[in-house]
């Protein structure tokens, strides 16, 4: 009797502890099927580039039904160009567990690699992932992250600037020494360049208050002055554009955003639509359509010519009928 009396209350046990799992297990699902996805989006500093590139983020993924506060969370951390934010703020995207990590930069992008190997983390912007060791293969990333690259279309750049420019003999590149995307484009600037017979003249700066002095020695040596995607020259646009137009020399930079900071053209890519581009990954990620492992690095080989017409007439400098058309019909003008 008495373990007949066991074995029942052993059954009304495993009965009641199997009851409290299904519905336990039920109500976790539940909340796994209703819990916002959270998205960590990490930007090196604030200026007019970096800026486009998180508000072609934030559109692509409205524009996709995601609405920050209602069923996504965007987290968005500006590290102010300090390294000791972006690993803080890394760090905090990782215990805050965010679905996604979006760096803009590639230091944004380093500083997520070294916070975390699980999380997915998609590149806004980065010119060289593979050559900067970020991932093994531009094409089969194999781990956690993939993304966009901004690298810049150079030789069309380098084309648009002898067409305006044709008795340009020698031509003046300012970067940041501690830019990686900036010191790759310089080194490929340089040597098509050359190879275009033109003399070159490179100088870099440490940070933004190295700009007058640097500006004002390549400015009284070169004729035209190159800027390739750097975000630390970007943020002192104005300054080189005024430095460089004491001179009378015209800058062009290789984004299509520093051209209304004082650049006189370029031919470079949308920073808006590489924000697109990193919310379309994101969006991938998030729905269980890709993973990072194979999703392939999204490389945008059609640039932007947007001419500065305003900036040409205080430069004396006249654009070519052909360049104005291809601007008027495909490009930007800005008066």
């Amino acid at each position: 009797m008495k373990h007949t009396k066991r074995l029942y209350g052993t059954l009304i046990f495993l009965f009641a502890f199997l009851i409290f799992a299904f519905f336990y297990t039920g109500h976790n699902e539940k909340v796994a099927k209703n819990r916002i996805p959270k998205v960590g989006v990490l930007q090196l500093m604030s200026h007019p580039a970096l800026d486009q590139i998180n508000k072609g983020l934030d559109d692509t993924l409205r524009e996709h039904g995601y609405i920050n506060g209602k069923n996504i969370k965007i987290e968005f951390q500006n590290a102010q160009g300090d390294q000791s934010n972006l690993r803080t703020i890394s760090k905090q995207f990782v215990e805050d567990n965010v679905d996604v990590a979006v760096g803009i930069a590639t230091p944004s992008v380093q500083s997520l690699k070294n916070a975390t190997s699980n999380i997915p983390i998609v590149m806004g912007a980065v010119t060289d992932p593979k050559g900067f060791g970020i991932i093994p293969s531009n094409t089969k990333p194999g781990g956690n992250i993939t993304g966009v690259s901004d690298k810049a279309p150079l030789e069309s750049q380098l084309k648009m600037i002898k067409q305006i420019m044709p008795d340009l003999k020698t031509l003046g590149i300012v970067y940041t020494s501690s830019d990686m995307s900036a010191t790759t484009e310089m080194k490929s600037m340089k040597k098509l360049a050359e190879k275009n017979g033109l003399q070159v003249k490179v100088s870099s700066i440490s940070n933004v208050n190295d700009l007058q002095q640097v500006a004002t020695n390549l400015s009284e040596n070169s004729q035209a002055i190159f800027v390739p995607t750097d975000n630390t020259v970007a943020s002192g646009m104005k300054l080189l554009s005024s430095v460089a137009g004491k001179q009378n020399v015209p800058v062009f930079p290789a984004a299509t955003t520093m051209v209304k900071d004082g650049g006189l053209a370029t031919i470079g890519l949308s920073q808006y639509e590489l924000g697109q581009k990193t919310g379309e990954d994101v969006i991938k990620i998030l729905r269980g359509k890709g993973k990072p492992a194979t999703m392939p690095v999204t490389f945008i080989k059609k640039g932007h010519l947007v001419l500065n017409e305003k900036k040409a007439k205080e430069l004396n400098i006249q654009f070519p009928d052909s360049l104005v058309k291809k601007a008027q019909k495909e490009g930007k003008i800005i008066k």
